[in-house]
Protein backbone atom coordinates (compact mmCIF):
# COMPACT_ATOMS: atom_id res chain seq x y z
CA UNK A 1 0.00 0.00 0.00
CA UNK A 2 0.99 3.52 -0.48
CA UNK A 3 -0.11 6.27 1.29
CA UNK A 4 -2.22 8.93 -0.85
CA UNK A 5 0.10 11.76 -0.73
CA UNK A 6 3.21 9.37 -2.15
CA UNK A 7 0.80 9.24 -5.55
CA UNK A 8 0.72 11.28 -8.60
CA UNK A 9 -2.14 10.39 -10.53
CA UNK A 10 -1.50 9.96 -14.35
CA UNK A 11 -5.24 9.26 -15.36
CA UNK A 12 -6.67 11.66 -18.24
CA UNK A 13 -7.75 14.68 -16.78
CA UNK A 14 -8.27 16.52 -20.33
CA UNK A 15 -8.84 15.76 -24.22
CA UNK A 16 -7.17 16.28 -27.04
CA UNK A 17 -7.62 19.74 -28.93
CA UNK A 18 -9.54 19.86 -32.27
CA UNK A 19 -6.41 19.64 -34.83
CA UNK A 20 -8.19 19.71 -38.29
CA UNK A 21 -11.37 20.15 -39.98
CA UNK A 22 -13.00 16.91 -39.34
CA UNK A 23 -11.81 17.52 -35.31
CA UNK A 24 -13.74 21.01 -35.50
CA UNK A 25 -16.65 19.34 -37.59
CA UNK A 26 -17.37 17.07 -34.62
CA UNK A 27 -17.08 20.14 -31.94
CA UNK A 28 -19.20 21.97 -33.88
CA UNK A 29 -22.23 19.47 -33.54
CA UNK A 30 -21.48 18.33 -29.45
CA UNK A 31 -22.26 19.61 -26.14
CA UNK A 32 -18.49 19.06 -24.85
CA UNK A 33 -16.05 19.59 -26.89
CA UNK A 34 -14.10 17.46 -24.13
CA UNK A 35 -15.83 14.49 -25.53
CA UNK A 36 -13.95 14.76 -29.14
CA UNK A 37 -12.37 11.73 -28.63
CA UNK A 38 -15.20 9.87 -28.48
CA UNK A 39 -16.23 10.93 -32.09
CA UNK A 40 -12.84 9.53 -33.38
CA UNK A 41 -13.38 6.32 -31.54
CA UNK A 42 -17.34 6.09 -33.51
CA UNK A 43 -15.36 7.16 -36.77
CA UNK A 44 -12.84 4.31 -36.33
CA UNK A 45 -15.55 1.63 -35.01
CA UNK A 46 -17.69 2.90 -38.18
CA UNK A 47 -15.04 2.48 -40.85
CA UNK A 48 -13.68 -0.75 -39.90
CA UNK A 49 -16.14 -3.19 -37.72
CA UNK A 50 -18.63 -2.42 -39.29
CA UNK A 51 -17.68 -3.12 -43.06
CA UNK A 52 -16.24 -6.41 -41.36
CA UNK A 53 -19.67 -7.50 -40.54
CA UNK A 54 -20.95 -6.88 -43.60
CA UNK A 55 -18.10 -8.86 -44.97
CA UNK A 56 -18.61 -11.71 -42.83
CA UNK A 57 -21.78 -12.27 -45.25
CA UNK A 58 -20.48 -11.34 -48.73
CA UNK A 59 -17.31 -13.89 -48.22
CA UNK A 60 -16.42 -17.09 -47.99
CA UNK A 61 -13.39 -19.68 -48.13
CA UNK A 62 -10.12 -18.62 -46.51
CA UNK A 63 -10.93 -14.69 -47.36
CA UNK A 64 -13.80 -15.23 -44.98
CA UNK A 65 -11.56 -16.81 -42.52
CA UNK A 66 -9.52 -13.69 -42.78
CA UNK A 67 -12.37 -11.31 -42.27
CA UNK A 68 -13.44 -13.56 -39.23
CA UNK A 69 -10.20 -13.61 -37.20
CA UNK A 70 -10.07 -9.39 -37.65
CA UNK A 71 -13.54 -9.11 -37.22
CA UNK A 72 -12.63 -11.19 -33.60
CA UNK A 73 -10.30 -9.39 -32.37
CA UNK A 74 -11.85 -5.40 -33.48
CA UNK A 75 -14.94 -6.74 -31.36
CA UNK A 76 -13.74 -8.72 -28.35
CA UNK A 77 -10.17 -7.84 -27.86
CA UNK A 78 -9.68 -4.14 -29.07
CA UNK A 79 -12.68 -2.02 -29.27
CA UNK A 80 -15.43 -3.67 -26.67
CA UNK A 81 -14.23 -1.65 -23.56
CA UNK A 82 -13.92 1.53 -25.09
CA UNK A 83 -17.25 1.16 -26.86
CA UNK A 84 -18.78 -0.27 -24.10
CA UNK A 85 -17.76 2.79 -21.55
CA UNK A 86 -18.05 5.59 -24.77
CA UNK A 87 -21.98 4.29 -24.77
CA UNK A 88 -21.64 4.55 -20.85
CA UNK A 89 -20.58 8.29 -21.39
CA UNK A 90 -23.31 9.27 -23.99
CA UNK A 91 -26.44 7.61 -21.72
CA UNK A 92 -25.18 10.04 -18.61
CA UNK A 93 -24.12 12.63 -20.85
CA UNK A 94 -26.02 12.86 -24.18
CA UNK A 95 -22.91 14.29 -27.02
CA UNK A 96 -24.66 16.11 -29.16
CA UNK A 97 -26.13 19.42 -29.42
CA UNK A 98 -30.02 19.31 -28.70
CA UNK A 99 -30.86 21.07 -32.56
CA UNK A 100 -28.53 17.65 -33.31
CA UNK A 101 -30.29 15.52 -30.79
CA UNK A 102 -31.45 12.74 -33.34
CA UNK A 103 -27.69 12.02 -33.72
CA UNK A 104 -27.52 10.31 -30.01
CA UNK A 105 -29.53 7.34 -31.49
CA UNK A 106 -26.54 6.39 -33.37
CA UNK A 107 -24.59 4.44 -30.53
CA UNK A 108 -27.44 2.94 -29.33
CA UNK A 109 -29.22 1.97 -31.78
CA UNK A 110 -26.75 1.34 -34.75
CA UNK A 111 -23.42 0.59 -33.28
CA UNK A 112 -24.47 -0.62 -30.14
CA UNK A 113 -25.86 -4.18 -31.86
CA UNK A 114 -22.76 -4.80 -33.26
CA UNK A 115 -21.08 -5.55 -29.33
CA UNK A 116 -24.17 -7.20 -28.44
CA UNK A 117 -25.77 -4.71 -27.22
CA UNK A 118 -30.21 -4.57 -27.55
CA UNK A 119 -30.22 -0.62 -28.19
CA UNK A 120 -32.01 0.43 -25.17
CA UNK A 121 -31.90 -2.21 -22.45
CA UNK A 122 -28.84 -0.73 -21.46
CA UNK A 123 -29.56 2.63 -20.70
CA UNK A 124 -32.96 1.41 -18.35
CA UNK A 125 -30.81 -0.81 -16.54
CA UNK A 126 -28.02 1.77 -15.64
CA UNK A 127 -29.82 4.60 -15.75
CA UNK A 128 -33.05 3.77 -14.90
CA UNK A 129 -32.45 0.80 -12.26
CA UNK A 130 -28.74 0.99 -10.98
CA UNK A 131 -28.02 4.11 -10.32
CA UNK A 132 -31.60 4.81 -9.10
CA UNK A 133 -31.34 1.42 -6.62
CA UNK A 134 -27.32 2.32 -5.87
CA UNK A 135 -26.60 -1.59 -5.57
CA UNK A 136 -29.33 -2.43 -2.78
CA UNK A 137 -31.75 -5.31 -2.83
CA UNK A 138 -33.98 -3.78 -5.60
CA UNK A 139 -31.15 -3.28 -8.22
CA UNK A 140 -31.69 -6.15 -10.64
CA UNK A 141 -27.86 -6.61 -10.67
CA UNK A 142 -27.40 -5.85 -6.82
CA UNK A 143 -24.41 -8.08 -5.58
CA UNK A 144 -25.32 -7.69 -1.66
CA UNK A 145 -26.87 -11.33 -1.09
CA UNK A 146 -24.13 -13.19 -2.90
CA UNK A 147 -20.41 -14.01 -1.37
CA UNK A 148 -18.05 -11.74 -3.26
CA UNK A 149 -15.04 -13.71 -3.32
CA UNK A 150 -17.03 -16.92 -4.75
CA UNK A 151 -16.83 -18.08 -8.26
CA UNK A 152 -19.91 -20.21 -7.66
CA UNK A 153 -21.95 -16.97 -6.43
CA UNK A 154 -20.67 -15.40 -9.15
CA UNK A 155 -22.04 -18.20 -11.75
CA UNK A 156 -25.01 -17.72 -9.88
CA UNK A 157 -25.12 -13.79 -10.20
CA UNK A 158 -24.14 -14.35 -14.44
CA UNK A 159 -27.02 -16.91 -14.92
CA UNK A 160 -29.25 -15.36 -13.01
CA UNK A 161 -29.05 -11.87 -15.04
CA UNK A 162 -28.62 -13.87 -18.83
CA UNK A 163 -31.34 -15.62 -17.90
CA UNK A 164 -34.23 -13.44 -16.09
CA UNK A 165 -32.21 -9.88 -16.51
CA UNK A 166 -34.22 -8.24 -18.99
CA UNK A 167 -37.44 -9.91 -17.76
CA UNK A 168 -37.23 -8.47 -14.18
CA UNK A 169 -35.89 -5.20 -15.97
CA UNK A 170 -39.05 -4.58 -17.76
CA UNK A 171 -41.10 -5.58 -14.44
CA UNK A 172 -39.06 -3.13 -12.40
CA UNK A 173 -40.16 -0.59 -14.50
CA UNK A 174 -44.04 -1.32 -14.94
CA UNK A 175 -44.17 -1.57 -11.16
CA UNK A 176 -42.30 1.76 -11.14
CA UNK A 177 -44.86 2.57 -14.51
CA UNK A 178 -41.65 3.80 -15.84
CA UNK A 179 -43.48 3.76 -19.04
CA UNK A 180 -40.92 5.69 -20.91
CA UNK A 181 -38.15 2.89 -20.21
CA UNK A 182 -40.95 0.15 -20.56
CA UNK A 183 -41.47 1.40 -24.38
CA UNK A 184 -37.99 1.43 -24.72
CA UNK A 185 -37.02 -1.77 -23.41
CA UNK A 186 -39.92 -3.52 -26.08
CA UNK A 187 -38.83 -1.77 -28.83
CA UNK A 188 -34.67 -2.22 -28.03
CA UNK A 189 -35.84 -6.26 -27.97
CA UNK A 190 -38.22 -6.40 -30.80
CA UNK A 191 -35.92 -4.80 -33.16
CA UNK A 192 -32.59 -6.44 -32.22
CA UNK A 193 -34.37 -9.88 -32.16
CA UNK A 194 -36.35 -9.46 -35.32
CA UNK A 195 -33.42 -8.11 -36.91
CA UNK A 196 -31.36 -11.52 -35.78
CA UNK A 197 -34.10 -14.10 -36.69
CA UNK A 198 -34.13 -12.60 -40.37
CA UNK A 199 -30.26 -12.26 -40.50
CA UNK A 200 -29.97 -16.12 -39.20
CA UNK A 201 -32.05 -16.83 -42.93
CA UNK A 202 -29.46 -15.21 -44.70
CA UNK A 203 -26.36 -16.32 -43.24
CA UNK A 204 -26.46 -17.95 -39.64
CA UNK A 205 -22.67 -18.69 -39.28
CA UNK A 206 -21.73 -14.60 -39.78
CA UNK A 207 -24.98 -13.50 -37.62
CA UNK A 208 -24.10 -16.21 -35.09
CA UNK A 209 -20.40 -14.13 -35.07
CA UNK A 210 -21.87 -11.14 -35.75
CA UNK A 211 -24.50 -10.50 -33.48
CA UNK A 212 -25.19 -13.63 -30.91
CA UNK A 213 -21.77 -14.00 -29.60
CA UNK A 214 -21.09 -10.73 -28.42
CA UNK A 215 -24.36 -10.34 -26.98
CA UNK A 216 -23.70 -13.38 -24.98
CA UNK A 217 -20.24 -11.94 -24.43
CA UNK A 218 -21.19 -8.74 -23.34
CA UNK A 219 -23.88 -9.36 -20.91
CA UNK A 220 -21.35 -11.38 -19.06
CA UNK A 221 -18.83 -9.02 -19.22
CA UNK A 222 -20.84 -6.48 -17.89
CA UNK A 223 -21.80 -8.29 -15.23
CA UNK A 224 -18.18 -9.20 -14.08
CA UNK A 225 -17.37 -5.54 -13.93
CA UNK A 226 -20.62 -4.63 -11.88
CA UNK A 227 -19.47 -7.39 -9.60
CA UNK A 228 -15.94 -6.14 -9.34
CA UNK A 229 -17.20 -2.78 -9.01
CA UNK A 230 -19.71 -3.60 -6.25
CA UNK A 231 -17.37 -6.43 -4.49
CA UNK A 232 -16.63 -4.85 -1.34
CA UNK A 233 -19.28 -3.41 0.28
CA UNK A 234 -19.49 -1.86 4.26
CA UNK A 235 -23.17 -4.23 5.52
CA UNK A 236 -23.56 -1.29 8.09
CA UNK A 237 -23.66 1.54 5.42
CA UNK A 238 -24.30 -0.12 2.50
CA UNK A 239 -26.24 2.69 0.43
CA UNK A 240 -22.64 4.94 0.88
CA UNK A 241 -21.39 4.97 -2.26
CA UNK A 242 -17.67 5.53 -0.87
CA UNK A 243 -18.38 2.02 1.25
CA UNK A 244 -20.07 -0.10 -1.59
CA UNK A 245 -18.17 0.60 -4.39
CA UNK A 246 -14.16 0.37 -5.76
CA UNK A 247 -12.24 2.79 -7.52
CA UNK A 248 -9.09 1.56 -9.49
CA UNK A 249 -6.66 4.46 -10.39
CA UNK A 250 -3.58 5.09 -12.51
CA UNK A 251 -3.87 1.91 -15.03
CA UNK A 252 -3.80 1.92 -18.45
CA UNK A 253 -7.42 0.89 -18.15
CA UNK A 254 -8.59 4.53 -17.84
CA UNK A 255 -6.65 5.68 -21.11
CA UNK A 256 -8.58 3.25 -22.97
CA UNK A 257 -12.18 3.16 -21.06
CA UNK A 258 -12.59 7.01 -19.76
CA UNK A 259 -11.85 6.82 -16.58
CA UNK A 260 -14.02 4.48 -15.63
CA UNK A 261 -12.20 3.05 -12.76
CA UNK A 262 -13.28 5.63 -10.95
CA UNK A 263 -16.98 4.07 -9.86
CA UNK A 264 -16.98 5.47 -6.56
CA UNK A 265 -16.98 9.16 -7.41
CA UNK A 266 -19.10 7.93 -10.44
CA UNK A 267 -22.13 6.85 -7.84
CA UNK A 268 -21.73 10.27 -6.07
CA UNK A 269 -22.26 12.51 -9.35
CA UNK A 270 -23.47 9.60 -12.23
CA UNK A 271 -23.36 12.96 -14.68
CA UNK A 272 -19.50 14.30 -13.98
CA UNK A 273 -17.62 14.51 -17.16
CA UNK A 274 -15.17 11.53 -17.41
CA UNK A 275 -12.12 13.80 -17.70
CA UNK A 276 -13.21 15.12 -13.93
CA UNK A 277 -13.04 12.02 -12.14
CA UNK A 278 -9.24 12.37 -11.19
CA UNK A 279 -9.89 16.14 -9.68
CA UNK A 280 -12.82 14.58 -7.53
CA UNK A 281 -10.46 12.12 -5.91
CA UNK A 282 -7.59 14.46 -5.57
CA UNK A 283 -10.16 17.34 -3.70
CA UNK A 284 -12.27 14.94 -1.52
CA UNK A 285 -9.41 12.12 -0.77
CA UNK A 286 -10.82 13.45 3.55
CA UNK A 287 -13.62 11.81 2.33
CA UNK A 288 -12.38 8.91 1.53
CA UNK A 289 -9.92 8.40 3.94
CA UNK A 290 -13.27 9.04 6.45
CA UNK A 291 -15.38 6.35 5.16
CA UNK A 292 -12.33 3.94 4.94
CA UNK A 293 -13.02 3.55 0.34
CA UNK A 294 -11.30 1.37 -1.02
CA UNK A 295 -9.24 2.76 -3.99
CA UNK A 296 -6.82 0.31 -6.13
CA UNK A 297 -3.32 1.80 -7.89
CA UNK A 298 -2.14 0.24 -10.51
CA UNK A 299 -4.96 -2.40 -11.07
CA UNK A 300 -7.84 -2.84 -13.28
CA UNK A 301 -11.12 -4.16 -12.42
CA UNK A 302 -10.51 -7.39 -14.37
CA UNK A 303 -7.64 -8.12 -12.31
CA UNK A 304 -9.41 -7.24 -8.69
CA UNK A 305 -11.81 -9.74 -10.05
CA UNK A 306 -9.17 -12.51 -10.66
CA UNK A 307 -7.30 -11.79 -7.18
CA UNK A 308 -10.06 -11.78 -5.38
CA UNK A 309 -11.37 -15.60 -7.11
CA UNK A 310 -8.06 -16.78 -5.65
CA UNK A 311 -8.74 -15.19 -2.45
CA UNK A 312 -5.22 -12.93 -2.86
CA UNK A 313 -6.33 -10.29 -0.11
CA UNK A 314 -2.54 -10.03 0.26
CA UNK A 315 -1.84 -8.68 -3.14
CA UNK A 316 -4.56 -6.70 -3.20
CA UNK A 317 -3.92 -5.28 0.30
CA UNK A 318 -0.69 -4.37 -1.86
CA UNK A 319 -2.77 -2.20 -4.12
CA UNK A 320 -4.76 -0.19 -1.55
CA UNK A 321 -4.06 3.69 -1.19
CA UNK A 322 -3.84 4.64 2.28
CA UNK A 323 -5.62 8.10 2.33
CA UNK A 324 -4.05 10.04 4.92
CA UNK A 325 -2.52 7.16 6.80
CA UNK A 326 -6.17 5.51 7.61
CA UNK A 327 -5.00 2.30 7.89
CA UNK A 328 -2.11 1.27 10.26
CA UNK A 329 -1.02 -1.90 8.86
CA UNK A 330 -1.90 -4.33 5.60
CA UNK A 331 -3.49 -6.76 7.94
CA UNK A 332 -5.86 -3.93 8.56
CA UNK A 333 -6.44 -3.20 5.18
CA UNK A 334 -7.42 -7.32 4.51
CA UNK A 335 -9.43 -7.41 7.31
CA UNK A 336 -11.70 -4.99 6.14
CA UNK A 337 -11.83 -6.34 2.51
CA UNK A 338 -12.63 -9.39 3.54
CA UNK A 339 -14.99 -7.90 5.81
CA UNK A 340 -16.97 -6.41 2.84
CA UNK A 341 -17.29 -9.40 0.35
CA UNK A 342 -19.83 -11.18 2.55
CA UNK A 343 -22.74 -11.68 1.59
CA UNK A 344 -25.59 -9.86 2.61
CA UNK A 345 -29.26 -11.02 3.94
CA UNK A 346 -31.02 -8.82 1.75
CA UNK A 347 -33.93 -9.02 3.94
CA UNK A 348 -32.65 -7.27 6.75
CA UNK A 349 -30.90 -4.53 4.49
CA UNK A 350 -32.77 -1.65 5.55
CA UNK A 351 -32.24 1.62 3.09
CA UNK A 352 -31.48 4.37 5.30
Amino acid sequence: MRDFAQITIHDPISARKPMNFLDHFWVSLLKDPRDLPLMHLTLRISLTLVPLTVLLYLTQGWIWGLVFVAHFYLNHLYFKGPFGLMLHCAIHRPLFKKEYEFLNNYLPWFLAPFFGHTPETYRAHHIGMHHAENNMETDGSSTLQYQRDDMRDFGKYVGRFLLFGVYNLYLYHRAKKRKFFMTRIMAGEIVFYGTVIALCFVNFTATFFAFIFPLFVFRIVAMLGNWSQHSFVDAEDPENPYKNSGTCINHKYNHKCWNDGYHISHHIYPHLHWTEHPNHLMQNHQEYADNKALVFENLDFLRVFILLMQKKYDALADHVVNFNGTFKSKEEIVELLKARTQKMDVAHVVPA
